[in-house]
């Protein structure tokens, strides 16, 4: 930070002197909880601010933690509430601002991806970036090269647990070929980076990028994109590929029905082997399978 914060004292303040300098969306939901609770029990943490002169002389205040209360409290109707004033540069109130949102425990993953990109913006290195918000370096370099490759998808599935971050490096550091994405997915695997459930998520996150895109159709990190013809185009070719992979997926899945179901019906040809199931009270098949194998009766 440029210089040093000093120590805040508590004011009630107008809220419409307040000025939000970093807005952000909120869930509607976590919104109404807590102008739910701001109601039933009152404000129990003040807001942060920091003043400023006004163009016409008048104090205002800029906004440096606190949106949601203060958002709530003007829902409220109310003109006045309690908050923590600060000395801190403009810069400063607005990394504070920044950081304090993107350590939140509860966030939508692509607003702290917007947040990091942000003070990266701001000229801060990933090391700063890290001891700001609590992760560690190897992590934010991370995040900072997925936000620079566009991998929105990826970095989604990282900050939900679905894909480690090292494997999804691995897979950004395989470029556009699919057989050499397919050779990282394989090594990851190998080395132990992905593992049961990881192993099939990455697959279909996979998927859905080569079919979809490496973005979840917004830019920005929230903005929605302007519609032209050729993205039009682009995003009916791209249903177009997914559509047909599910085809494929579908007559694969076909096939193989239709394998077991001839392989059942020449094990259940073999008395031995039918003797044998009926011992171990193995011989009866699942109703799907059954009416497959048997046409005209259930059982064997």
């Amino acid at each position: 930070m440029t210089k040093k914060t000093r120590a805040g004292e508590i004011r009630m303040i107008s809220i419409d002197l307040v000025e939000v300098i970093n807005p952000r969306e909120r869930n509607t939901r976590m919104f109404d909880e807590i102008v739910y609770n701001i109601k039933a029990i009152g404000l129990k943490k003040p807001i942060t601010v920091t003043p400023r002169k006004g163009p016409s002389g008048t104090e205002k205040y800029l906004l440096v933690c606190g949106e949601g209360r203060l958002k709530a409290f003007r829902s409220l109707g109310e003109t006045m509430i309690p908050a923590v004033v600060v000395h801190v540069s403009d810069e400063d109130a607005f990394i504070m601002s920044l950081a304090e949102n993107i350590a939140r425990r509860k966030y939508r993953p692509l607003e702290r991806f917007a947040g990091i990109r942000q003070l990266q913006e701001q000229g801060y290195s990933a090391k700063t970036i890290a001891q700001k918000i609590g992760l560690a370096q190897s992590h934010v370099n991370g995040i900072l090269t997925l936000l620079k490759q566009g991998e929105e998808r990826l970095l989604i599935a990282v900050e939900k647990g679905t894909i480690p971050l090292g494997a999804a490096m691995a897979i950004v550091g395989a470029g556009d070929d699919d057989k050499a994405v397919q050779d990282a997915l394989q090594e990851a695997y190998e080395t132990g980076k992905l593992r049961g459930k990881q192993l099939m998520s990455a697959r279909r996150i996979l998927e859905r990028r080569q079919t979809q895109g490496r973005s979840l159709g917004q830019t920005s990190f929230g903005k929605v994109a302007n519609v032209t013809t050729s993205s039009l185009v682009r995003t009916y070719q791209n249903e177009v590929e997914r559509q047909r992979a599910i085809v494929r997926k579908a007559e694969f899945t076909q096939q193989r029905l239709l394998f077991v179901v001839g392989a059942l019906r020449q094990l259940f040809g073999d008395e031995n082997f039918v003797n044998l199931l009926r011992a171990e009270s193995l011989a009866t098949l699942p109703k799907y399978l059954a009416e497959r194998v048997w046409p005209d009766r259930s059982a064997p």
